[in-house]
């Protein structure tokens, strides 16, 4: 475990991050092709902030932890993961490789209109590891009849040694329409070392964006957040990941600057300036963001994983953050 002195420590910089405006600066090591990175407080204002990679602070280091002292989360775009995907034993090594180094993965972007292949592919990952996985799966996103041609699914593949589910749904998109594909809302408990509730649930909003309406469905993010904060007062802790498509042609650093998911209510953890994306191109399309420090769970690590590097796993690395077990 941890010692006070460092838990001390780390809910310390846990509080600066949400009392204080951010600035996030990459890189302070790498280890398994793991990109780490700190965060760190900054009193300017946000709209002198809007390219955090031209401000400069003094460096404050996050808590150095086992990797059983948290709970890893990842985001992961497995692009048009079908059939075809599914069928090559090469890439899905590597898919079950980088979803055996997180306790869970929000995948974005399945594509099987059959719907086997989530099922197919969490066998695979409990073929390979020492855990028992299970799987939270969204019905087909893309419900109204405008969307249906780009019907994808969600899902939650979770450790059961560290999360167990409480339920999930997509998000009602109904009335307004607000949404290509409807975000998956899936809840949780965290578990302790001996398997037991931590005292500790919280709730995932997973979202794959439609790029030429990036801005805006990003923007109505807030409006999920809040009716979902509506319908539950009693559920503080929300994470809102995936594929926001937020950058280069679709959104500008500018412009997120100003969305409603900017307000102080909300954390991101994945810097403007990082590149998510396994081709050429330099973008941050995939986000994490959380409704400030998750009840004191934040650990304040993230990273962008690149343990991989050929566009046939995917076009996007998977993303993640820690929590405190």
């Amino acid at each position: 475990m941890a010692s006070a002195e460092g838990y001390l420590q780390a809910l310390s910089l846990v509080a600066i991050l949400i009392l204080a405006p951010m600035t996030i600066h990459l890189i302070i090591h790498q280890e398994e092709n793991t990109v780490f990175v700190i965060i760190e407080n900054d009193n300017e204002d946000a709209d002198d902030k809007q390219d955090d990679s031209d401000n400069e602070t003094i460096a404050r280091e996050v808590p150095e932890l086992e990797r059983s002292e948290v709970a890893r989360i990842a985001t992961f775009n497995i692009k048009v993961f079908g059939k075809s995907k599914m069928s090559k034993p090469e890439v899905i090594s590597v898919l079950v490789d980088t979803v055996l180094q997180y306790d869970m993965v929000s995948v974005q972007e399945i594509k099987d209109i059959d719907q086997s292949v989530p099922y197919e592919f969490l066998d695979e990952i409990n073929n390979r590891s020492n855990n028992t996985w299970a799987m939270l799966l969204s019905e087909r996103s893309g419900q109204q009849d405008d969307d249906k041609t780009s019907q994808e699914q969600y899902a939650y593949y979770y450790n059961t040694s560290v999360f167990s589910a409480i339920g999930g749904n997509l998000f009602n998109d109904s009335q307004s329409d607000l949404f290509q594909r409807e975000p998956f809302i899936g809840s949780f408990e965290l578990l302790n070392a001996s398997g037991n509730n931590s005292g500790f649930n919280f709730t995932l909003i997973t979202i794959h964006t439609k790029p030429a309406a990036a801005l805006e469905e990003i923007n109505a993010l807030h409006t999920v957040v809040e009716q979902y904060q509506t319908e539950n007062p009693n559920e503080p802790d929300i994470v809102i990941l995936g594929d926001y498509n937020a950058d280069c042609s679709y959104v500008s650093s500018e412009e997120l600057w100003q969305s409603p998911m900017r307000d102080s209510n909300y954390t991101w953890l994945i810097s403007d300036s990082v590149d998510t994306t396994v081709s050429s191109t330099d973008c941050a399309y995939d986000r994490i963001v959380t409704t400030g420090d998750l009840s004191g769970r934040l650990v304040g690590t993230w990273g962008v994983d690149q343990s991989f590097s050929t566009t046939n796993v995917s076009d996007h690395y998977p993303v993640w953050f820690d929590l405190f077990r």
